[in-house]
C-alpha cells in the first residue's frame, strides 16, 4: 500500500491537515445537520460521528492518507473533511482508491470542495503516484456529481451500482461511479 509521511499542499483557501481533539464538537454538529447528511441513510449520533473520526485517524495510521480534516487557512476554522481513502466495504470495481468531501452547510456553494478535493488529487497522483482515483455517490446526489465532474472525472454510467450497504429498495441505494486517471488528470491541471 502506498504510504506517506506528507500532507496535501495547502490551496489558496484552505488547508487539508490532520485532526485535533479540538474537531470533534464541530464535527458531531456537522454530522448531525440533516441538509449534510441529505444522501447517506441518517445523521449520525455524536458516538457515531467520534467513531467515524476514530476510523480516519486509524486509517491515516494504517495507510498514510485519509480525509483530512478541512479548515480555512484564514482563521484555522475547522470546516469539513476532503481526502482519499481505501473504501470498507467490497464494491463492483475494488480495489481502488476514492476521493470524499463533507462540509458543514454554512461553508456550502464558496467552492470550498472543489478546491479541497484538487488538493487530494494532486497528493494522491503526486505523492502517492496512484494510477486512478474513483468517486461514488447516490444518483439523487447532484451537488457532489457537479464537484466531480469539475475534477474532471468521468461517469461511468455502465458502473453505477446498488451500494451494498443499503436494501436494494432504498431510495439512496442506487449510486453513480466516476473515475479519474492520472493522466486525465495531468490534462486538467494543464487546463487551469
Amino acid at each position: 500500500m502506498h504510504r506517506s509521511k506528507q500532507l496535501p499542499a495547502p490551496t489558496e483557501r484552505l488547508r487539508l491537515r490532520l485532526w485535533k481533539p479540538s474537531d470533534k464538537l464541530a464535527f458531531q454538529a456537522m454530522n448531525a445537520d440533516r441538509h449534510v447528511m441529505e444522501y447517506f441513510p441518517a445523521p449520525l449520533s455524536a458516538a457515531e460521528s467520534d467513531a467515524f473520526a476514530e476510523g480516519i485517524g486509524k486509517h491515516q495510521e494504517h495507510h498514510g492518507f485519509t480525509f483530512w480534516a478541512v479548515e480555512l487557512r484564514s482563521t484555522s476554522t475547522f470546516i469539513g473533511f476532503a481526502g482519499l481513502a481505501v473504501p470498507r466495504r467490497d464494491l463492483p470495481f475494488s480495489p481502488c482508491i476514492e476521493i470524499g468531501w463533507r462540509l458543514a452547510h454554512d461553508y456550502w456553494g464558496q467552492g470550498y470542495a472543489t478546491e479541497a478535493a484538487r488538493a487530494a488529487l494532486a497528493f494522491g497522483f503526486g505523492e502517492l503516484a496512484l494510477e486512478e482515483i474513483v468517486a461514488f455517490t447516490a444518483t439523487t446526489n447532484e451537488r457532489s456529481q457537479r464537484v466531480m465532474q469539475r475534477l474532471g472525472m468521468q461517469h461511468r454510467v455502465d458502473e453505477d451500482f446498488y451500494h451494498p450497504t443499503l436494501p436494494a429498495a432504498h431510495p439512496l441505494a442506487r449510486h453513480v461511479l466516476y473515475r479519474l486517471t492520472r493522466d486525465a488528470w495531468k490534462g486538467e491541471v494543464a487546463k487551469d
